[in-house]
This record gives C-alpha cells, structure tokens and sequence, in this order.
C-alpha cells in the first residue's frame, strides 16, 4: 500500500464525490436529520510504552496483543497504544465512575505490557526518545501510516524541518532544536488527549467558538512536554511540534501564506459546515480513495449516509478543535473534538482538565453577548501560543480585562464559570467540586506537569548528573507519581 499511487482520474473522482458528501451534509443540517437525545462526553488518551530502562519500547503490536482489549488501538509509532474511552453521559457522577474505570483499565493494561517488557508512561512528550527513534521503520505496522507518511512527503517535496526555540530553564538561556527529519514519526512524540463532545447541530457554533477562546488556557493550565531531543523546549512542545511534522508546505508555499494542515483556524463560525466547507475548499486530498455509496441517494432512500470522503478529508485536517460526523446504529450525530491537551501526568488531572474544559465550554456558549464577538478570532490564536511556550508564566488576552496570566484568569473569572457550566450540565456536586478543586489548587500552586518536570531535571543537573541521566532519572520518578495517582501539584520535586 505504501507504493501506490494516485492517478488524476482518482483526484477527480474524489474531489466531485467530496462535493456531493457536502451537499448532502447540508442538506441534513437544513432538514434536522440529527441526533441528540443527551449531551455526551467521549476521551481518547494517547500512551507511551519504555522499556525497562525507559527509553522507548518499539513493542505495540506485542502490547496490544496482550492487553486483549478493543478499546485498546495501535498509533503512529510503534511505541505508542490508544485507549478509546466509549461515550457517555456528561450528567451526574459519570466523570467519578469513570475515573475509577480508566484506573482499572490501565493498570490492567499496564501488567500486561510488563508480561511484553514494557511499560505504560502517560506524559505528553516522552523525555526519553532520541532521533534514532523517529527512522521510518518505527513507523507502526498498519499499512495506512506508512501511506500518509508517503503522501505528506511527496506533497512537500523535501525534509522536515523541525525548528523551535525553548522557555529558558531556571537560571539559564533558551535551547534550541534544529533538526531535520525524513518522515512523521516526530508526530509520534505528540501524546494527547482528545475530548468529545456531542452537540445539537444548531449549538455547535457556538461549542466550537467557545472551545477555540479556551484553548490557550487550556494548555497553560495543563502543559506537560516540556522536553524533546534532549532539549528544554515550550512547556507544551506538542503544539509547534505536530504542526512542523506534519506540514505539507516548502518554505515557498509558507511564505504565500497557504494554510497548515495542523490549523487553528482563521475565523470563528457560524454553522459546522463552515468548517467542513474550509477543509475541502483549502486542502488537496492526502489519500483520495473512495467508496461505492452515494451520498445523495442514500439519504434520498431514508438512510443516513456515510459521508466516507469527507470523513477521511476531515481526519488528514489536524484542526486543534475539529469537527466530527459520526454514526453510530445508523443515526447520524455531530461532535467537537478538542485535541489540545497532553496526556498524563495522572487520571485524576486528565479528568480535571476535561471537567474545566467542559463546564468553562458550557458556560461561555450561555452568555447573552458571547466573548468571541468581544475579541478577535487572531488574539484566541496568540493565546494558544503563548500559553503552550510558556505554561503558567503566559500572558493571555481576555475581553474586559485585557492581559493576565493564565492562573489569575481562570481563579478570577472561568473558574467560577466552570462550576456553573458543569451545573447546567447536570454534574454533580461531588464530581464538579472534585475536578474543579484540583484545578483550583493547581493554579494557586502554579505547578503544572511540565513545571514539575523542569525543576526535576534543573535539580538533578545541580546534582551533576547530564541532560540524558536528568531526564532519565525524572521520568523514572515521574512515572512512580503517575502510579501513586496524587494530582501533579502535590508532587515533590527531586530525583
């Protein structure tokens, strides 16, 4: 799979039958074709594998084989597995019962990677890897990675350039990473956490809109990769890092202001099909492949269409908050995904993190004069980069108050927002005040995973131990926290 090629005749026929899935999208938007008998949250978190020494272990397909789990799937690189959290309500104590069941699942999931070896680490970027570690041959089996691997490259026509100047350390300059690469696995060192959401087609906009406000909060609140190639780079490394290796532009191309393939976005919206409508209108297809169902005449015949090109566009369009048509027993519903977020450093944060986002989310979409009509769609933008180099000491941009940093912003103001949003979504009082009180003392310790990791490893450097024996040392203590599942603003700092 990874040799075939694409004719123009293929190009074609995929771009008119892309066309034909957006007509009938509007056509479902404009006749209420969708779900929704209750708001629902879904959670997809990437994992890392190391082995006993920590490094990476190259060891998924024997993993999974051993987990035995189908909410257990394969990633990009071969030392990363996905867990597929099924969806469920947002109300009552959900969150708190599934807190315990993700508990299980991956300490489950954990002895059985031991039984191959390795290791479960969830961290948003692991300290360990090195650039041996991103050859192609580590690209995971599936033949469908090493195709994209194949389609990016030949889009772009030349290496990666994977460039990106660092948050200082304390007491020391900013380092820098300058390195080349000949495939995608550096997306590979991405670990995340997606949140879903499902939403009433007329309220999506406004999701959406809201989501994109939060984004730069979200990730100076929760930033946890802070290092990469052995070097200290943004306190959230994932963001410029998926952006650069996945990007399909020469130099040329960036300089005529074509748009990334790992996007923010440029405007906010007033439907889901503006974004849909975007992704098919500014990017060439990555893998024009398609399927036997028309669209039309299947929702002409009472059915609810695949909408399989369009799907697949949508998923080769890496939008930091993406949209997602999805079905499930035949009954069309649509979602937004939120995919800022690290993994790790424990569940509980996880599900902090989710519980903010969904109830600061929830609350922002109830305002009578929205804060997307108060600021511009380039400040949320700024935001998100600002808050993912530099963690808790950002200054972010909010209407009405002008610049603040990200922890007297949300103790200030989205904070209390928070609380109210996840009462409107019939959380309980016990769920809400338990993630949102992590978040609460989160902010006033202003320690994030990725602070804890910076001061780990500044200390164990003092101790004279080198930049590799530091970051090996901290995850090792790293992954001890992780296990111990106290929130990472409780954690000490030392080797």
């Amino acid at each position: 799979m990874t040799n075939r090629t694409f004719t123009r005749e293929d190009r074609q026929r995929y771009r008119d039958k892309v066309q034909r899935c957006l007509d009938a999208l509007a056509r479902m938007l404009a006749e209420n074709h969708f779900s929704f008998p209750r708001q629902q949250m879904g959670l997809e978190i990437e994992l890392n594998l190391v082995d006993e020494t920590l490094k990476p272990a190259m060891a998924n397909t024997v993993v999974l084989e051993k987990i035995s789990d189908p909410a257990f799937q394969t990633e990009l690189g071969q030392y990363n597995i996905e867990i597929n959290v099924a969806p469920r309500p947002l109300a009552g104590d959900e969150a708190l019962e599934l807190e315990e069941e993700l508990r299980q699942q991956l300490d489950a999931a954990d002895g059985k990677a031991h039984d191959a070896g390795a290791a479960l680490a969830m961290i948003g970027m692991l300290p360990t890897l090195r650039r041996e570690h991103f050859d192609p041959r580590w690209l995971s089996t599936s033949p469908r990675y090493s195709l994209l691997n194949a389609q990016i490259f030949g889009a772009r026509g030349e290496e990666m350039l994977l460039d990106m100047e660092g948050a200082p350390m304390p007491g020391k300059g900013p380092e820098r990473l300058r390195s080349y690469t000949d495939s995608i696995l550096p997306e590979s060192s991405c670990t995340s956490v997606q949140l879903h959401l499902q939403v009433e087609p007329n309220d999506f906009a406004a999701h959406w809109n809201a989501a994109q406000t939060l984004a730069g909060v979200q990730v100076a609140l929760a930033a946890n990769s802070p290092f990469l190639l052995g070097k200290a780079l943004w306190h959230e490394t994932r963001i410029p890092m998926f952006e650069q290796a996945t990007d399909t532009r020469p130099q040329e191309l960036k300089n005529q202001g074509v748009r990334p393939r790992v996007w923010f976005g440029e405007r906010w919206i007033t439907s889901i099909f503006d974004l849909f409508e975007e992704n098919v209108r500014y990017f060439p297809a990555l893998l024009p492949e398609t399927e036997p169902e028309d669209p039309l005449e299947a929702l002409a015949a009472g059915r609810a269409p695949k909408l399989s090109e369009l799907r697949l566009h949508n998923g080769t369009i890496w939008r930091w908050n993406r949209p997602v048509y999805d079905i499930v027993d035949g009954v069309p519903h649509l979602r937004v995904e939120n995919r800022v977020l690290p993994a790790g450093p424990t569940v509980l944060d996880v599900l902090a993190n989710a519980a903010f986002f969904y109830g600061a989310q929830r609350a922002l979409t109830e305002q009578d004069r929205p804060v997307w009509t108060q600021m511009s769609f380039q400040a949320a933008e700024e935001n998100l980069y600002s808050g993912a180099r530099h963690g808790m000491n950002a200054q972010l941009y909010w209407p009405g108050i002008g610049w603040i940093p990200p922890d007297e912003l949300v103790l200030r103001r989205l904070l209390p927002m928070a609380h109210e949003g996840l009462r409107l979504c019939g959380v309980s009082d016990a769920a809400r005040e338990r993630y949102l009180g992590v978040i609460e003392e989160r902010c006033v310790a202003r320690r994030t995973g990725s602070t804890w990791q910076r001061e780990t490893v500044a200390r164990l450097e003092s101790r004279g131990l080198d930049r590799d024996a530091a970051l090996t040392g901290m995850l090792r203590r790293y992954l001890e926290l992780m296990h111990s599942g106290e929130p990472v603003h409780t954690w000490p700092v030392g080797g």
